[in-house]
């Protein structure tokens, strides 16, 4: 008998709840090891998967619900959508931060202060939620007002265009001058006055537009209010009289969203839970693709949460580029225990063996030749230098542009002759879903780009809820989880809950 054939059963069944579910990536990585999920979504499209895959999903905003409508949920888990948060110079990614640190701040001092009531730590976040709601509906109006003043611009460039197209200007001229127009120095010597007054109200209009973009960065978006969303759900949990916190959170997001998950562990560890934060490269857990993701992990009591541990090698291109170099730096950056042991690990898996290994479930899955994927995005800048894999690497980072993504003849330019762009069902394999996973709705390149990878969730979810096994028990119920992942077939497909269903579901306790 194998070690894969003696992998251990999970030593306790945990009720998760995932905020922001998507399709649920993160549900059938739960699922196929033995735990149960509800998830919370908005989006329709990403419903409609869930509800064909037979997921338990509450539909709507997450701020429509709280912790306390769950008090049976073990385990809280989320992937908040999250504006961009630049740290390199001081744009609106930058205030973006700081503005969710700052609130983050707010809530740790709350936490910290032992002798503070629940009703006033409740205050606090009602404080903060009027701040949120107020920028949001200021926001609203100002992006009101800068539509109504770019239809003004494309009317007067319309105008402004046909006028100088009179005056004997080339097409490349016409578009030049609109440019300098458009800038505040933009001036132009003519004795038409209605040309000059139409060049000034275009210059004026860009200003306009300028200012409401400047507003609209400081005001920020309501993802602000999103991303503090889970927090407050452990907050609650935690402090909130008769509730029991939760018995551990795992999160995860773009890299760019470190900062906040590190400054969510200082709130965390006041509320009694050891933490992780860890820069986790897809590929070194057998994702067929390479991507980034920053996890927090976090588990009520003393016991520590080491790192988790890659069973993949890393991808390093064939040749220096400036996509390994940002590779490496943001490894630098991020992940300060990353560095090489001794264990030995298999190699990162390929587009092609993963691909193939589908094929074997789903045969009428296209059978292609050496292929290139060129990618819809440009590099270093370049619109037109699009990115390259070769089919026996693993893919690039699958967004919700790929169904864009060209197929060609390796090491030509070539595109193949059928079967030149991937189907729904491999770019999810790429993701990691089961061949068999029944995507719905509309949007499904978007949703499969914005899902958690299972496989990814697979070892996250083991690391933190079964702390109990290790070394060879580990691996072996890391394996069977695997496998059992790609056979997975969909259940009975299922209807999503909305309010008026929360009584009565388990979860709930009503």
């Amino acid at each position: 008998m194998s070690h894969v054939d003696k992998a251990p059963t999970p030593s306790a069944v945990f009720r998760i709840m995932d905020l922001f579910a998507g399709p649920g990536g993160l549900d059938v990585a739960a699922e196929v090891l033995g735990h149960r999920v509800t998830g919370i979504e908005w989006d329709e499209n990403a419903c409609a998967t869930r509800a064909a895959a037979g997921m338990d999903t509450f539909a709507g905003d997450v701020r429509k619900y709280r912790a306390a409508f769950f008090p049976h949920a073990h385990v809280l888990t989320g992937g908040p959508p999250c504006q961009t948060f630049t740290v390199a110079g001081h744009g609106a990614g930058r205030r973006a931060l700081d503005e969710v640190i700052d609130y983050i701040e707010r809530l740790l001092d709350a936490v910290r202060a032992e002798d503070r009531e629940w009703k006033e730590i409740f205050r606090i976040w009602r404080t903060i939620s009027e701040e949120l709601r107020r920028k949001a509906v200021l926001a609203q109006e100002v992006r009101g007002r800068k539509r109504e003043a770019e239809g003004r611009r494309t009317t007067l460039r319309k105008s402004l265009r046909k006028s100088l197209a009179e005056r004997g200007n080339s097409a490349q001229e016409v578009e030049a001058l609109l440019r300098k127009f458009g800038s505040t120095s933009g001036t132009i010597d003519t004795d038409d006055s209605d040309l000059k007054s139409a060049i000034e109200q275009f210059s004026a209009l860009e200003s306009e537009i300028d200012a409401y973009k400047i507003r609209l960065e400081e005001l920020g978006d309501e993802r602000t209010g999103l991303v503090l969303q889970p927090l407050w759900w452990v907050i609650e949990r935690s402090r909130r009289p008769g509730s029991e916190p939760y018995a551990a959170v795992v999160l995860e997001q773009v890299p760019a969203v470190m900062p906040v998950w590190k400054k969510y562990a200082e709130v965390l560890a006041a509320l009694g839970y050891r933490t992780r934060t860890q820069l986790m490269l897809t590929e070194a857990f057998g994702v067929p693709q390479t991507r980034k993701r920053a996890v927090l992990m976090a588990r009520l009591g003393k016991t520590d949460l080491p790192k988790v541990a890659e069973t993949h090698e890393r991808y390093r291109p064939r040749s220096a580029s400036t996509e390994s170099v940002r590779h490496g730096q943001e490894i630098a950056l991020w992940d300060t225990d990353a560095r090489v042991d001794a264990t030995p690990k298999a190699s990162w898996v390929s587009m092609e063996t993963a691909l193939k290994k589908a094929r074997g479930i789903a045969p009428d899955l296209p059978d292609r030749p050496a292929f290139t994927v060129v990618s819809n995005y440009g590099t270093g800048g370049d619109p037109g230098a699009r990115g390259r894999r070769d089919h026996d690497a693993p893919s690039s980072t699958i967004t919700g542009k790929v169904s864009r993504n060209r197929l060609v003849h390796q090491g030509t330019d070539t595109t193949l002759s059928q079967f030149d762009r991937f189907t729904v069902a491999e770019a999810g394999v790429l993701q990691t879903f089961p061949v068999a996973y029944p995507w719905s709705g509309g949007d499904q390149s978007q949703q499969i780009g914005n899902a958690v990878p299972p496989r990814l969730a697979l070892h996250v979810l083991r690391h933190v809820l079964e702390p109990e096994l290790t070394g060879e028990a580990a691996r072996a119920r890391l394996e069977v989880a695997a496998a059992d992942l790609e056979a997975w077939q969909a259940g009975k497909p299922v209807k999503a809950c909305t309010h008026k269903d929360l009584a009565g579901h388990p979860l709930t306790g009503r």
